[in-house]
């Protein structure tokens, strides 16, 4: 071996990430193999604009596998992918009303909450059907309007939202519970008539539901009883994620980001320089969580939500919806947005 090639140097290099920029001393070999390996690793990663096939602004999305996924929004636009959003196939439900939440509880037992409709698929998503989960004699002053959905096993849920009086406001809140895996659900009375926006369940036992004016409320039952936490804001909050029954964040406007480490006992704000609203926050492990709002703006955790970062989003129009694992992420918005994140 040739004595100039095997010839290495110790120098010291300036190396910029990022985040930082750092020296780093050691051999030239193995600087520049780990400089390529570094910058290599940077270029695969990022949010990218995806083709969605509509100009209908799109609220949710939510993925089975890392190939197999659902995207939906404004008058019930629904579209599915097999090829990891290559292509995306529609899939009529008949509806005008806009749909707010697509949730699996597994490969094949998926729910649509679309305004004051319901629809239900147990077969992956080749058909869905409508559900009606109340009677009109049980609201007699309103009708109930359903904004979000989740299942803490295969025979408990919950569906929440807000009841509408005849002009369309929100006269009261709205929780109702299943015990059979959705087919009856009866209505269970929280300490709140604020519109609930979001809900989120750690386990078969703790859950939380977040609103209007600050609301958050929190049950230890399985959703049979709830009592109302202090957020410490009257802020709307549109969204939160327990990543356990102690780590949670919500998000809502004005750029609020709370954060708990008790279970929500006690909320603290985390400062940002976001003043935009933030209508999803999902974390992927328990260091590295993602928000996404309006004007395009994606903020990154990777210190258990204690400081965010702005990310490059590719796009300036309102994000509404995200799904984020450890490998893959997808968010999704305003004229038929969809961004992917590798």
């Amino acid at each position: 071996m040739s004595k100039r090639l095997s010839y290495s140097p110790k120098i010291t290099l300036l190396f910029c990430a990022p985040e930082a920029c750092f020296y780093v001393q050691g051999k030239f070999s193995t600087i520049l193999f780990s400089l390529i390996l570094t910058t290599t690793a940077f270029s695969q990663t990022g949010w990218i604009k995806n083709t969605s096939g509509t100009s209908s602004d799109l609220v949710a999305v939510y993925f089975t596998s890392e190939t197999d996924g659902w995207i939906a929004g404004d008058k019930g636009y629904l579209a599915s992918t097999s090829d990891g959003g290559g292509h995306w196939k529609t899939h009529p439900l008949y509806t005008t009303e806009n749909i707010n939440e697509i949730y699996f509880r597994n490969e094949k037992n998926g729910y649509l909450v679309a305004g004051k409709k319901m629809f239900i698929t147990n077969d992956a998503g080749q058909t869905w059907r409508e559900t009606v989960i109340y009677h009109p004699g049980d609201f007699k002053n309103g009708t109930p309007e359903f904004l979000s959905i989740r299942f803490a096993d295969k025979k408990r849920g919950l569906v929440i939202g807000s009841v509408l009086g005849r002009a369309d406001e929100v006269i009261d809140s709205l929780v109702m519970r299943t015990e059979d895996g959705g087919e009856t659900w009866r209505r269970v009375i929280v300490p709140s008539k604020t519109e609930l926006f979001h809900l989120d369940y750690n386990g078969s036992s703790h859950g939380w539901i977040v609103g209007d004016e600050g609301v958050i409320l929190s049950t230890i039952d399985g959703g049979q009883t709830w009592i109302a936490q202090n957020s410490k804001t009257r802020l709307a909050l549109f969204n939160i994620d327990f990543r356990d029954d102690d780590e949670g964040y919500a998000v809502g406007e004005k750029g609020v980001i709370l954060r708990t480490g008790n279970g929500g006992v006690t909320w603290e704000r985390v400062p940002n320089d976001s003043a935009v609203s933030l209508m999803r926050v999902d974390f992927a492990d328990d260091k590295n969580g993602w928000i996404v709002g309006y004007g395009g703006v994606i903020l990154r955790s990777s210190d258990k939500g204690r400081t965010w970062v702005k990310q490059e989003s590719s796009t300036a129009g309102h994000l509404y919806g995200l799904y984020i694992t450890k490998k893959y992420g997808w968010a999704v918005g305003a004229k038929g947005t969809v961004i992917t994140y590798r």
